[in-house]
């Protein structure tokens, strides 16, 4: 069974919330999620598997509280891990950097973790760029509760299907 650990930060309340909802689909505790904020490199330690969540700032910004939890997971020991990312953006304001944050954080992890899991397709979604595209899927999940709320929660069921099939590959 693979420990699962949730890691976000959060500024407006809808990556924490999008976070929440991951955390029903996939049975994990409260106590295994974690504000970046707060979060320390020993809590990453107890995890089989580490889901970063960040919403993207500005012009393709991550987070402020990733901004110094960033190069704490850069310099934690990843090997035996698979990570998972999600990231919350908004399309229509910022088509050119649409979850950005994500692909920063995933251009830390792609060569330290063990694998990186939960590509979804870009498929359904409106945007011009992102650093959140690999070839021609996203690195993880990606939500846009400003535009498309009513497609959340049907991403992120998707999204915990292609996790659990990733896990038992």
């Amino acid at each position: 069974m693979n420990k699962i650990g949730i890691f976000y930060g959060s500024s407006g309340g809808n990556t924490k919330e999008i976070a929440k909802r991951i955390a029903a689909k996939l049975n994990v505790n409260s106590s295994d999620m974690h504000d970046v904020a707060s979060a320390a490199a020993s809590d990453l330690a107890p995890y089989d598997v580490l889901l970063f969540g960040s919403s993207t700032w500005g012009v393709g910004d991550l987070q402020d509280d990733w901004e110094g939890f960033i190069g704490t997971v850069a310099s934690a020991d990843l090997s035996g891990k698979k990570v998972g990312l999600f990231g919350c953006g908004d399309s229509s304001s910022y088509p050119d950097t649409f979850c950005d944050a994500m692909g920063k954080i995933y251009q830390t992890v792609k060569d330290r973790a063990t694998a990186v899991i939960g590509y979804t397709g870009t498929a359904g979604y409106s945007f011009d760029a992102s650093e959140s595209v690999a070839g021609d899927r996203f690195v993880g999940l990606v939500i846009d509760e400003d535009n498309e709320s009513n497609l959340s929660d049907e991403r992120i069921d998707a999204w915990v299907t292609q996790l659990g099939k990733d896990l038992a590959s």
